[in-house]
């Protein structure tokens, strides 16, 4: 692969074993977030999930490092950027984690909130910063280069149309609902494409092109960049396409790149897929609510039941897990 000395060793660790530790980890942190389900408490939804997928993570026989956490360390208790977890005696893994996406969507019973995580060898993601970036993405099945970040939203659905043989308005596009991106809905509506609004969650709606049950066909807006390396994990093992920029506000946010390890020269720079994950990954989300992508956690006769999605670049394959164990 590359990326490590014992490259045989991950590519074994990568198709045998993380794929299901992942789930584990995902499971554990979706089923401590769900009990605050609907409750009004964000913070405390965030730290139920965060403890237990520290707790799964301090449990696999990996030297991991957190490149994409929930901030920097400063921001503890979270899992944060540069935080090493696992026990330490297995290879080096670069963790890219989000243990509650969607805490507004977790405190207010909304749909699509669910815990995810992903792995590399290491060196194998960019440390994004805690910033924004300019977003778009599509599933498989389309020529390189169909849609292009610097083209208008209005081009880039005209293209899709195209290659699919049908109208731009039987093209789906999923957008973060905020007011920033009023010119993307409008450039986007100006060709007749249809909009499915987010109110939280761009690594479920990037994800949602690679699934052509959810019925989206591109994403584009923008969102935050640690998210835009999570997606790209997962686009990563279904062949989907992604590109990003970011987008700084300030110079503490520039800063913040630079100790990450970027270069000035990077803050402008239009990152591809295989940029921000170089080599294989295994990605892993399990519903905390029920979303277009998975059904929620639920409790019924005595049981918890969770539903996940592993996918895996290495083996290019995805599944769905269904899991059920008593209370």
């Amino acid at each position: 692969m590359g990326l490590m000395d014992k490259a045989g060793e991950v590519e074994c660790l990568l198709e045998r074993n993380l794929a299901l530790d992942a789930a584990r980890v995902t499971e554990a942190a979706a089923i401590a977030a769900s009990k605050l389900v609907g409750l009004g408490d964000e913070k405390a939804a965030d730290q139920a999930a965060v403890d237990a997928m520290r707790t799964g993570l301090n449990q696999l026989d990996i030297d991991g490092l957190i490149v994409i956490g929930e901030g920097e360390r400063d921001e503890a208790p979270m899992l944060y950027i540069g935080e090493k977890v696992g026990t330490g005696k297995g290879p080096r893994v670069d963790i890219a984690l989000d243990p509650l996406e969607g805490t507004t969507l977790t405190a207010k019973a909304m749909a699509n909130a669910c815990a995810v995580v992903a792995f590399a060898p290491g060196g194998g993601m960019l440390h994004a910063p805690d910033t924004y970036m300019d977003k778009i993405a599509v599933g498989p099945g389309y020529p390189a280069g169909i849609v292009d970040l610097d083209n208008t939203p209005a081009d880039n659905v005209r293209a899709l149309a195209r290659h699919k043989g049908c109208e731009p308005s039987e093209i789906t596009v999923c957008v973060l609902d905020r007011p920033r991106h009023a010119e993307i809905i409008a450039s986007l509506r100006s060709v007749g494409a249809r909009v499915y609004l987010i109110s939280d969650g761009d690594v479920a709606g990037v994800i949602n092109t690679a699934d052509k049950d959810t019925g989206v066909d591109l994403y584009v807006g923008q969102g935050g960049a640690p998210e835009g390396v999570l997606a790209c994990a997962a686009l990563k093992c279904v062949g989907g396409q992604f590109q990003g920029r970011l987008v700084f506000r300030n110079d503490d946010e520039k800063a913040r790149a630079r100790r990450l390890g970027l270069k000035d020269a990077d803050f402008g720079r239009k990152y591809n897929l295989d940029d921000l994950v170089k080599g294989d990954a295994v990605f892993a989300a399990t519903g905390v609510t029920d979303g277009a992508l998975m059904d929620g956690v639920k409790v019924k006769d005595g049981f918890v039941h969770t539903h996940s999605i592993v996918m895996n670049s290495a083996t290019h394959t995805v599944r769905e897990i269904r899991m059920k164990r008593p209370v």
